[in-house]
C-alpha cells in the first residue's frame, strides 16, 4: 500500500470538528465527544483484515456486504448494529470512497451542530 491506512483513516477521521483517536495497539477508535464514529482495525482477532469500520443507514451495511463481498464486511460484534467494515487491504483503495464513508458515519453519530459544521467545512 503506497501510504500507511492508520495514518490516512486518522488524517480523514481528525479533520471533523471535536474528533479525537485513541490508540490500542495496532486499532484506534475515533470518537466525536464520547460517541464512536469510526474504528480502525489492522487484524482483529486474527482476521487478517485492514479496515475501517464505520456506522451507516438502517439495512445499508448488509446490502454493502451482500453486494460488495470483496470491499465490505460485518464486522463481528457491531455489524449486526449497523456498522460495516470497509477493507483497506484490497488492491487498490479508493480514499475517496473511505473518506465519504466516514463522513457519513460522522454525520449520523455526531451531534447536529456538529455534523452540520462537518458538511460545510470538511474537504479530503
Amino acid at each position: 500500500m503506497p501510504t500507511d491506512p492508520l495514518h490516512r483513516v486518522a488524517e480523514i477521521c481528525l479533520a471533523f470538528p471535536e474528533a479525537s483517536i485513541e490508540r490500542h495497539d495496532s486499532h484506534a477508535t475515533f470518537r466525536v465527544r464520547k460517541r464512536v464514529f469510526a474504528y480502525f482495525l489492522d487484524n482483529h482477532h486474527g482476521d487478517g483484515i485492514v479496515s475501517v469500520c464505520v456506522k451507516t443507514l438502517l439495512g445499508e451495511n448488509r446490502d454493502l456486504a451482500r453486494d460488495r463481498p470483496s470491499r465490505f464486511y460485518l464486522p463481528a460484534y457491531i455489524g449486526p448494529r449497523g456498522w460495516v467494515g470497509v477493507r483497506l487491504d484490497v488492491a487498490k483503495v479508493s480514499w475517496d470512497e473511505v473518506a465519504a464513508f466516514i463522513a457519513s458515519s460522522f454525520d449520523i453519530v455526531a451531534p447536529k451542530t456538529l455534523a452540520a459544521a462537518a458538511r460545510r467545512n470538511v474537504h479530503f
